[in-house]
């Protein structure tokens, strides 16, 4: 895969290297200028665009890869938390965001997703919704830039619930899929496992696992599609 765009120039350390880690090649570039200079011949896979140092430069550098002829895409922008509210009017001038301080866990997941969603990167068995994102070949798990320290069993959990967006299950049903057939726990397995997951989601992101009275558990309201 060709190098990927990577915004401002130089990056910060922190951002080069998690690209590092991530197995990702990138050209560094000051402006859309530059950019189009050193563009490769395939063009650019996507990009990663930096707001942290200046957002209203990287709002601006996002504008120019939208408006280009052919728009560079995916474009993975980088915040940190002050800065969220920012985002605000400006989404549609990228596909996705990552937090700062959490890239090292987040960046494979989350630009590993993009990049195979155009068809420019690596497969990925990713699971993403809104602000989850599951990477099943390492099992990481991260929820608004934040890497969630899981169990094996709270990990199973989270990624069935999360497979299958707005579907309620049954406590008989989650037991016999996630712990399986032979396992002889009570329900209150699934209800103590559901409790610690939305403790470590944190309370912003707790609702993310709905229960259906008199029923069961469901996750989000929308049907995932990779």
């Amino acid at each position: 895969m060709e190098p990927l765009l990577c915004f401002p120039d130089p990056p910060s350390l922190e951002l080069a290297k998690a690209l590092d880690s991530a197995g990702y090649a990138f050209t560094a570039v000051v402006g859309a200028d530059t950019a189009r200079e050193l563009e490769p011949t395939e063009g650019w896979p996507g990009a990663i665009v930096s707001a942290v140092e200046s957002p209203e430069a990287a709002f601006s550098f996002c504008l120019a890869l939208r408006e280009r002829d052919e728009p560079v895409a995916p474009v993975l922008l980088v915040v940190a938390a002050d800065q969220l509210a920012a985002l605000d009017g400006h989404r549609e001038l990228f596909d996705d965001f990552t937090l700062t301080g959490a890239m090292q866990d987040e960046i494979e997941t989350r630009l590993g997703h993009l990049l195979w969603k155009t068809g420019r990167g690596k497969r990925h068995d990713v699971i993403a919704y809104g602000p989850l994102a599951l990477n099943l070949e390492t099992y990481q798990a991260v929820v608004a830039g934040r890497s969630l320290d899981l169990t094996f069993m709270e990990y199973e959990l989270l990624r069935f619930l999360a497979a299958h967006p707005g579907k309620v299950f049954t406590r008989e049903v989650l037991l016999s899929r996630v712990w399986g057939y032979e396992y002889f726990g009570g329900a209150r397995t699934v209800d103590v496992h559901i409790r610690r997951l939305r403790a470590k989601l944190g309370e912003e992101n707790a609702h993310l696992i709905e229960t259906v009275r008199s029923v069961g558990y469901r996750f989000g309201k929308a049907r995932w599609s990779p």
